[in-house]
């Protein structure tokens, strides 16, 4: 079953609603970087935990010499590598909530897919989904 223009439509604007800013993201990269702000932002936890503790690990080895900084070297090229890549995380973070609404959008239509929360959805948003699935079927 394919998704209606007007299903379309509305899809759309929720991504563009949902969508992560490139600007926040840049913001963060720039000033909290190297604590891994801007990959918490775009929902990439567990790597940025993982420079959270290289940041830390870093800096209470930077008493001990060279290994600190050997990670704090390590942690700075990987930031400095996500600025190349936000752009990215940026479009697979809305192809994500894209594929999720669709999903969700056949299931309110009566498509036969897994179930999936749509506890995002507005309530209005989940009304008028259901209107228009029961016109469609009504012939």
């Amino acid at each position: 079953m394919a998704l209606s223009t007007q299903e379309q439509i509305l899809i759309e604007q929720r991504v563009i609603n949902e969508a992560k800013s490139a600007g926040v993201a840049y913001l963060l990269w720039f000033f909290l970087g190297g604590l891994g702000a801007h990959r918490f932002y775009l929902d990439r936890t567990g790597s940025a935990i993982g420079q959270l503790l290289l940041f830390i690990f870093g800096r209470m080895l930077m008493v001990a010499g060279g290994v600190g900084a050997i990670l704090l070297v390590a942690l700075g090229i990987w930031v400095l590598v996500d600025a190349f890549l936000i752009p990215g995380m940026i479009q697979r973070h809305k192809s994500d909530v894209r594929k999720q609404l669709g999903v969700d959008v056949l299931i309110a239509s009566g498509g036969q897919m897994p179930m999936i929360d749509t506890s995002k959805w507005s309530k209005a948003d989940r009304e008028r989904l259901a209107a228009q699935a029961t016109r469609e079927r009504t012939p």
